[in-house]
């Protein structure tokens, strides 16, 4: 009767390592999901709150802009505007020796207005009329201005060509080129200006090179 008992046994130990393996199994995966489950919602917590803070960094920053603009009543600065004067076209060889190369451009270059001294504004001129009576005129400040600079026009042009016929077709061709050589231009006008007048900006209108 002991050997039946025996034999059974050994058939019954694979099923108890089967279902202590499963059991093992199962608890390892459950451990890692609520791992995964913690690691998530610590992740989504931190970055909650780096985002809130950053948001509430940024609000604080718009608000003291706006509030540091409210208080204050000057207006903002805007480009210089001053007197336009029409150097007229120019037709120049540049310094490329083979093949000769030249240019053809129209300059213009904008010029301070300073505001009038009080002590030397002119009195308004009176146009007749009847009775002796007539309508005051004031005289036009940027036409005297112009007026004025039309004695240093030949120098000024003169300026404008000794910068443009020293400059290369190539070195022309790019924006970097062209701005260089009004930057040099201006200088050199200012330069006759001697302090009186300071040149805003140089322009270039129709600008050929063949």
């Amino acid at each position: 009767m002991a050997k039946p008992n025996q034999a059974k046994e050994p058939e019954l130990k694979p099923e108890r390592d089967k279902l202590q393996e499963s059991s093992g199994s199962g608890n390892s995966i459950l451990i890692n999901i609520i791992t995964t489950t913690i690691v998530c919602i610590i992740f989504i917590g931190v970055n909650y709150f780096l985002q809130s803070n950053l948001l509430t960094t940024q609000l604080k920053n718009v608000t003291t802009e706006q509030s540091a603009d409210e208080g204050t009543d000057e207006p903002l600065d805007k480009p210089e505007k001053g007197i336009v004067l029409d150097l007229g076209d120019f037709t120049m060889n540049l310094s490329d020796i083979e093949p000769r190369r030249y240019l053809k451009a129209n300059v213009a270059i904008e010029i301070t207005n300073p505001e009038p001294d009080p002590t030397q504004v002119e009195e308004p001129k009176k146009e007749g009329g009847h009775g002796g009576h007539g309508a005051e005129t004031a005289p036009d400040p940027k036409a005297s201005i112009v007026a004025e600079m039309e004695q240093y026009k030949p120098a000024i042009r003169d300026a404008v060509i000794t910068v443009l016929t020293s400059k290369t077709s190539d070195e022309l061709a790019t924006t970097a080129g062209k701005e260089l050589a009004k930057q040099q231009i201006a200088e050199s006008v200012n330069g006759i200006f001697d302090g009186e007048r300071e040149v805003i900006r140089v322009s270039f209108g129709q600008f050929i090179m063949q």
